[in-house]
This record gives structure tokens, C-alpha cells and sequence, in this order.
């Protein structure tokens, strides 16, 4: 059966009529004479259009409008509520000459009422897509579309990030250093933590509500023309309509870098009909098992595909055989080649108050005393991958350093949201993004290596479709207890199951569940605030929120902090 069928979509009959009807998404040239919404101008009577309206099993498993990978996230919690502002303009108030209502062109805050509103209703719309939880590997979707959209993807030279961990943190570093530099820079990351808008970031700092939906409408009646075109059925996914959204605000910005993080994989995935300059490989594991094949080296030869003809690869220290498999790509495409390790490296790693201090081994010579505000081991070394391909963009080799100071300034301003971030003083509250075992492995070690806590509990939950026993595995030798539960979206892992999950690795009496994630911090905070022995001092508690994106983010809302 095609995918897509029974899936909520229905698919198209495919009569040869309608085979010579249809725009061929390979042939820009077919769409001639076709209307915004697929439909050809001569065909004013036939009912060709999509049903855009119909939700499919997909929208349901990845979160609907409430979050999840493929949802919005927490907005529903930082919206404003109350009556729609009046926007008819004062009596003398001179109108545009445009506007003969009196109404504002723009909305009066770009993330204000009317533009979270705005942006609800892009989402609900959005939402009736595959998630990124569910794909038909293909470019032919997105190259029709950017290529309806004058390549936009085209206007500006490209670094481009793939990997199973440290894609979205080596993302923002590569952003920092560029941005320390002079550039304007345009950065595109998924999943969201609480707002779909941080990912697409102009700057350093997420778009508006409103930019979001401006480009939205922007693109929609060109994702019709390409939906229209499809000859399997399957109509554009949320996350090939976000990348054409970023790839459209990075040229209309315009950007002088963009930075790409490849959502899934890498030789099909969406941002790959981008040509990287540099291609960024970050340490490869397992995930998405579904799609990048049952080991390491299977999604190695998905992520490779970023390697471009006459292009930088930068990769991360790597297992020997999912680094034979990158190596031979670039030799395949004449890439040029730097590898952790090898050309460039951390050197030293000293913890520090809020991070630590490195001496990073550059592509162009050594940095020294450079402050990273990020804990862990896997951060350092994220950090020395993301020198090496900055320096890599501007031509840097031996003897050929980026200024110093502006390294050691961009480093020290790095943020990074939902990785190892502390959220409250006393008892300390950490949340981390961890949802797979190669990122709670990092994680355990991190907390070993810099912190001392007289106890430490987890909170926990995870999607259905994690490897929920490895993530528990990896933190149990570090927690005293865990309190699982579930996150916002619908995804999540049921309760019941996560419980009876955690009790086999755990043991029943280290396990508590709670039905919502905010219950759960709470059981959390008291367990790390109460002692049986009256002689032991209850400072030096610690509570992790971690096991999905989805669960740091729920808790960065709990904990108020704001979208970045």
C-alpha cells in the first residue's frame, strides 16, 4: 500500500487523465498555468483541490496542536488571554493611504495577543501535516518548493549539522562564533523546546510570532501547488514547510551564513537541497531506528549525504566504522576532510564555576582560556567541533588563526536552553533534552564529573517510541530515585508502562510516578528536601527533569522562562 493511504489522506485516483493533468514536482516548468491552490486555470469546474482540512492518524501521534515533536510546543501556556484590541483607528489618526479601514498594516507587538492568536491558527492549520515523527524520504517535495520559490535556499553560503547528539548546541556555537565575527546569520533547529519560532532564529534570537505567520502566508500558496502535484499523495510534511519558511527568511533577511540543523538523517532529509560549504558531522548513534536502519553505520550513510562536492567535512570523533563510512563519502565527492582528534581537538578541560575552561587544538593553531558557560565533556568537545568548522567557513589552516578574543567572547555568551540548565537555586532544579541513551549516557557523566549532590532525583518521561530502557539504564547509577511521568504530548510513554519500566531497573522502592510533570517535580523537590537521619544536612539536593525535548521544555514553561 503507498504511504499515505489509510493514513487520513486520501489518495488521488491515478488515471492517465490525471497523470497528464498533474504539475511533475521535477519539471518547475509544469506548473505553468496552475493556481495557488494545484488547480489548473482551464479546469475551473473539476474539484482537483486537496483536502487540506482532513487530519491524518499522524497529526494525533505527533501531538495535534499541543506539542510534541511535531506541535507548538507550550504556547497555549504563555498566551495571553483576554478581549481582541480594538485596532480601527483614532479619529485623528491620519489612515494609510492603503488602509482605508484605519487598521494597522503590522501587528502593534510582534509577539503580543494578536500574534500568538495568529500563530495558534498557523499551527492548527500546520498541524494537519506528517510530523517530523513520520516522513516519505524524498527531496522531490522541497526542491519543487524552492524551487517555486526562486531557490532561496541558494542566496547565501551554508553550514550544515547532522549527527544522533549535539546537533542543536554545536548549531548555536557555530551561530555565536559566526555572528562574534561580524556576519548576520540565520540559524534553522528542531525539534522546539516551548515555541515553534525558535527555529527559525535571525540574529541569535528566535522570529516574532508575527514573522512566523507572515511567512507562513508567504509560502502556503506555493505548498499548495507542490501538494497538488504529488503523484503518491502524500502532501508536504510540517517540517518540509518550515524549512522552506526558513530558507525564505534567511533570503529575505538577508543572511550572510545560514546554519542548518538536518531534522532527520541527512542525504533525504529536507535541508539537504541546501549545498554546504561546511558539513558538520556530530558523534553518531542510534535513533529513528525506523528510518536510518538498525545500527550506526546504517544512519551514517543517511547522515553523510550533507557531504557535498568541494565541500569541509568536520567530524566528530566517531566509532572506526561509522568514520570509515563518512571518509569514504568525502573521498567520493572530493570533499576535503577535518576530524576530532586528528586536526583539531579540546586540549584541556578544567571544570569551572557555571562551566568550564578549555584549551581547544584549532584547525589554525591553539585557543586557550576560552570560558564555556555548558557543563560536560560532550559539550567541550562540541565546542572544539564547532571552532573547527567556523574555522573551516572562513579559510582558516595552519598558522591562520581566528582572532582570539572574539573566540573566547563568542563562547562565553553561548546559550543553550534545555541542556544541563539550572532552573533553580536551592534545591538545585537541572533540565536536559537527553532522549536517547547516547545523550543520557553524556548526561550521567556530566553530572558525575561536575556536580556533588548529597542526593539526586530524576523526573522522567519519554516518548512512546524511545528507547525508554536505555535512557533509565544510563541514569540509574546516578539518581537515588526516579519519578516518572508524562510530558504534553500525546506521544508520551503511558504511565503505567514507563512505571513498570523503571521498577526492573530501579527496584519498585526507588520509583515513584505521578499522573503530570509538574506533580512530578514537586514529589521531586520534596524527596531531595526530606532525610530519615536528623544529622544529615539537607542542602546539596538535586532534581534532573530529562528523557525527551518535549519534557524540558514542559518544564521550562513550569519554571517561567522564555523562549530562546
Amino acid at each position: 500500500m503507498p504511504r499515505g493511504e489509510g493514513d487520513g489522506w486520501e489518495v488521488p485516483s491515478d488515471s492517465e487523465e490525471d497523470r497528464r493533468g498533474r504539475p511533475d514536482l521535477a519539471d518547475p516548468d509544469s506548473f505553468a498555468g496552475v493556481d495557488e491552490l494545484g488547480a489548473r486555470a482551464h479546469d475551473e469546474g473539476d474539484d482537483v483541490d486537496p483536502d487540506l482540512d482532513a487530519p491524518d492518524a499522524a497529526y494525533a501521534v505527533g501531538g495535534g496542536a499541543r506539542g510534541g515533536i511535531g506541535g507548538i510546543g507550550q504556547l497555549g501556556d504563555n498566551l495571553a488571554t483576554g478581549p481582541v484590541p480594538d485596532l480601527l483607528a483614532r479619529e485623528d489618526q491620519e489612515l494609510h493611504e492603503l488602509d482605508d479601514q484605519g487598521a494597522e498594516a503590522e501587528f502593534p507587538d510582534p509577539n503580543g495577543q494578536q500574534a500568538r492568536r495568529e500563530l495558534l491558527a498557523v499551527e492548527a492549520e500546520l498541524n494537519q501535516r506528517w510530523p517530523e515523527t513520520k516522513i516519505e524520504p524524498s527531496l522531490a517535495r522541497i526542491q519543487a518548493l524552492v524551487t517555486l520559490l526562486g531557490e532561496p535556499n541558494r542566496g547565501y553560503p551554508v553550514l550544515h549539522v547532522a549527527g544522533t547528539n549535539g546537533k542543536g548546541s554545536v548549531s548555536r556555537m557555530i551561530d555565536a562564533l559566526l555572528t562574534r565575527m561580524g556576519l548576520r546569520v540565520g540559524r534553522y533547529t528542531s525539534p522546539h523546546l516551548q515555541l515553534v519560532t525558535e527555529r527559525i532564529a535571525l540574529d541569535g534570537q528566535p522570529i516574532s510570532a508575527a514573522r512566523y505567520v507572515e511567512l507562513f502566508q508567504d509560502v502556503a500558496p506555493y505548498v499548495s501547488m507542490v501538494d497538488g502535484a504529488s503523484e503518491d499523495g502524500v502532501p508536504m510534511s510540517k517540517f518540509e514547510v518550515l524549512t522552506g519558511m526558513a530558507f525564505a527568511a534567511f533570503s529575505d533577511a538577508p543572511v550572510e551564513a545560514a546554519v542548518l540543523e538536518a531534522g532527520m538523517g541527512g542525504a533525504w532529509d529536507a535541508t539537504n537541497v541546501a549545498d554546504a560549504d561546511v558539513a558538520v558531522i556530530t558523534p553518531i548513534g542510534l535513533d529513528h531506528t525506523e528510518y536510518l536502519g538498525p545500527t550506526a553505520v546504517d544512519a551514517a550513510r543517511e547522515k553523510a549525504g550533507i557531504i557535498k562536492p568541494g565541500s569541509v567535512a568536520v567530524i566528530a570523533e566517531q566509532d572506526q566504522e561509522v568514520l570509515n563510512v563518512l571518509l569514504k563519502r568525502a573521498v567520493e565527492v572530493d570533499a576535503a576532510v577535518a576530524r576530532a582528534g586528528s586536526e583539531f581537538g579540546v586540549l584541556e578541560r578544567e571544570v569551572a564555576v557555571g562551566g568550564q575552561l578549555l584549551k581547544l587544538q584549532g584547525l589554525g593553531g591553539v585557543y586557550d582560556e576560552i570560558f564555556l558557560p555548558l557543563h560536560g565533556a560532550h559539550q567541550a568537545a562540541n565546542a572544539a567541533l564547532a571552532l573547527a568548522a567556523v574555522e573551516a567557513f572562513f579559510g582558516a589552516g595552519k598558522d591562520k588563526q581566528l582572532v582570539l578574543e572574539a573566540v573566547r567572547e563568542a563562547f562565553a555568551e553561548v546559550e543553550n536552553p534545555g541542556r544541563l540548565e539550572r532552573v533553580r537555586a536551592a534545591p538545585a532544579v537541572l533540565l536536559d533534552a537527553a532522549h536517547n541513551p547516547m545523550g543520557a549516557q553524556a548526561l550521567a557523566k556530566a553530572v558525575t564529573d561536575e556536580f556533588a549532590f548529597r542526593r539526586l532525583v530524576a523526573v522522567v518521561a519519554v516518548m512512546g517510541d524511545k528507547d525508554a530502557a536505555g535512557i533509565l539504564e544510563a541514569l540509574e547509577p546516578v539518581v537515588t530515585d526516579v519519578v516518572v511521568t508524562r510530558n504534553s504530548a500525546p506521544r508520551s510513554m503511558p504511565l503505567d508502562e514507563l512505571t513498570q519500566l523503571a521498577a526492573s531497573i530501579f527496584g519498585e522502592e526507588r520509583v515513584l510516578s505521578e499522573p503530570d510533570l509538574e506533580t512530578a517535580i514537586e514529589t521531586a523537590i520534596g524527596l531531595v528536601e526530606q532525610s530519615d537521619d536528623p544529622e544529615e544536612p539537607l542542602a546539596g539536593g538535586g532534581v534532573l527533569v530529562t528523557g525527551s525535548v518535549v519534557t524540558a521544555g514542559d518544564a521550562r514553561t513550569l519554571f517561567g522562562k522564555e523562549p530562546a
